[in-house]
């Protein structure tokens, strides 16, 4: 059971890490993400992979994953905040297109 403990931790800091300098660099996410619960709800979606599957992804990769979902995850609540009028000048706007 430590080998599970220890590949949990090492899968927690890798992510960590990524999350950390995505977020530093991106005023969106600052804004519309809370960072702790990223790095809880990316670790848990990571370790349905296997340790032998997720060592094998890149850094690179990795980042780049988990940029996709940090896009997902900051832009889906924003037509939330929107107002009636936004919303109307919006579904006006993909109409056009």
């Amino acid at each position: 059971m430590p080998e599970v403990a220890n590949y949990h931790q090492e899968l927690n800091n890798r992510i960590s890490l990524i999350v950390e300098k995505l977020i530093k660099g991106n005023s969106l996410y600052q804004t519309k993400l809370n960072q702790q619960e990223i790095i809880k709800m990316l670790t848990e979606l990571f370790g349905q992979l296997s340790p032998e599957e997720m060592r094998a992804i890149t850094d690179y990769e990795l980042t780049r994953r988990i940029d996709k979902v940090l896009i997902l995850e900051a832009v889906s609540g924003t037509l939330n905040d929107l107002t009636p009028e936004q919303i109307k000048m919006y579904d006006e706007a993909v109409k056009r297109k």
